[in-house]
């Protein structure tokens, strides 16, 4: 057994196995070892196919940068084929029989997939606590929320079973959970990575997927393998000619950061993330970069309701879709909150979602005229430290209401009145940062840069602009070496 398995990053453990000094089977032991000691108390991994990736690790792999290192899926956007995907539904199960591009690419990178992680139900939260699996727990602290939606990847890979998991964001679902997880969580620009073949885009592009890692040059590494386009999508956007993680091993040189306290959503922000936001601006300054409090003209009364109006528009399609493929019997056992999610998107017309796209064009002008001036827009990723769990997911009297009001296609009056806004606000409050680099499709990263005074991660959020993730990287590469946090982990006390 490698014992030293967890001290290691994905390239450090690819790098012992191109060395002969490790064998990817051992790697695998070692990996199967922890999710098998860990899982029971953490509920990170929903689905496992250990017989499967120990006769890959044992078998030619291909010569990638990450060749023989374990790898876990996030069991929603991800299909692996032969393996079931079930998006944290009670409802949804089919076997796949092709993978997903992304995949593909994850696998031609040399990792050796195992499992399937966590996610509440089709990523419709911002925490991981579905009531197909149970809730993930952080291993920060037991009986605290790992985030969302790819809050299984963030803490499986926090806790040290993986150095990397696969994870997807359409509203903060890479950087939320890893901000409240203590790892690294980028989110590439609208079109960088593949989204097919299944689909060309997810919620009028506001989802992209990449990795969840504990360094900054794993996450580099990874985008230099699966960045670019593919057949039938929708955006053709322009990678960086040059190697993200040639990029992540250069100084960045001085630049000019915009930081704000305000979120995009009108919610209360906790001292512990203005604190951690004012100490990362001392810091950037300290570095020699130019820093000063700006916000973006960004309509935030209007961001919410047109973001609501098009992910609800997409709730509704699935669940149309799920219907047609696997029966009436997979609808009705969703959640209460994603049956009235998809009430409300029957209930809106066409005109209400291209208006709601016009608006999402408004939020991605500002923030690209903007950032003519910054090369970084600085945020919290959290509006709160970590939260217990049942702090976000809706009441049993909630539940309840949604589940008689899902009957009834009353969602135009609902967000006409505000009430949407009353309903949704557990969950959209604490969006208040993450969701407007889903909605401008611009690159944006959740950095572990402060710990709150109770022990809790709580990340510090960087936007850059289209298609220069280069210039994030470098600079999380600068952060990582003034604070490192490779040598924070949970101590998993209490599990």
């Amino acid at each position: 057994m490698f014992k030293e398995y967890e001290q290691y990053d994905g390239l450090g453990l690819a790098q012992l196995v191109k060395s002969g000094e490790v064998h990817p089977r051992e790697l695998m032991e070692a990996a199967i070892k922890k999710a098998e000691t860990l899982n029971p108390h953490l509920n990170v991994i929903v689905h496992t196919f250990y017989d499967r990736a120990r006769q890959q690790a044992d078998g030619d792999l291909p010569d990638g940068p990450f060749k023989g290192v374990p790898f876990l899926l996030k069991d929603l956007m991800d299909n692996y084929k032969g393996e079931p995907i079930c998006m944290g539904s009670r409802g949804i199960r089919y076997i796949p029989d092709e993978h997903s591009e992304l995949v593909n690419r994850y696998v031609k990178a040399g990792v050796v997939p195992f499992g399937k992680t966590n996610t509440p139900e089709l990523g419709l939260t911002i925490t991981t606590e579905p009531k197909s699996h149970g809730p993930s727990h952080n291993p920060w602290k037991k009986g605290t929320s790992t985030g969302g939606s790819s809050g299984g990847s963030a803490a499986a890979v926090a806790a040290g079973i993986v150095p990397m998991a696969s994870g997807s964001d359409g509203g903060g679902s890479i950087r939320f959970p890893s901000a409240c997880c203590g790892v690294f969580g980028m989110k590439p620009s609208r079109g960088l990575n593949p989204m097919g073949p299944e689909q060309g885009d997810a919620w009028d592009g506001a989802v992209a997927a990449h990795i969840i890692t504990r360094s900054v040059r794993d996450s580099a590494a990874m985008l230099d393998q699966t960045a670019g386009p593919e057949i039938g999508a929708p955006y053709r956007v322009s990678r960086d000619t040059n190697s993200y993680l040639e990029a992540s091993r250069q100084a960045p040189s001085p630049l000019r950061i915009a930081f704000s306290r305000k979120p995009f959503v009108e919610t209360n922000v906790h001292p512990e993330s203005i604190d951690g936001l004012e100490k990362t601006a001392r810091l950037l300054e300290s570095l020699g970069h130019h820093v000063e409090e700006a916000d973006p003209d960004v309509d935030r009364n209007r961001l919410w309701r047109d973001y609501i109006t098009s992910v609800s528009a997409h709730v509704a399609a699935t669940a149309v879709t799920v219907r047609a493929d696997l029966g009436k019997g997979a609808v009705s056992r969703m959640e209460p909150s994603t049956l009235s999610m998809a009430m409300i998107g029957r209930s809106l017309t066409a005109c209400d979602l291209v208006l709601a796209r016009m608006g999402w064009h408004l939020a991605q002008l500002a923030m690209g005229r903007f950032l003519t001036g910054y090369d970084v827009f600085l945020t919290p990723t959290l509006v709160c430290p970590p939260l217990p769990h049942g702090s976000v997911n809706p009441s049993a009297i909630e539940e309840m209401s949604m589940s008689l009001s899902s009957r009834v296609p009353i969602g135009r009056f609902l967000m006409k009145s505000g009430l949407i806004k009353q309903f949704s606000k557990k969950t959209l409050c604490r969006m208040g940062f993450t969701v407007l680099g889903n909605i401008t499709g611009l690159p944006s990263v959740s950095i572990p840069l402060h710990w709150t005074k109770d022990g809790l991660p709580l990340g510090m959020l960087f936007t850059g602009r289209m298609c220069e993730e280069s210039t994030l990287f470098r600079l999380a590469s600068q952060l990582e070496k003034e604070r490192p946090w490779a040598d924070r982990v949970p101590s998993l006390d209490g599990f």
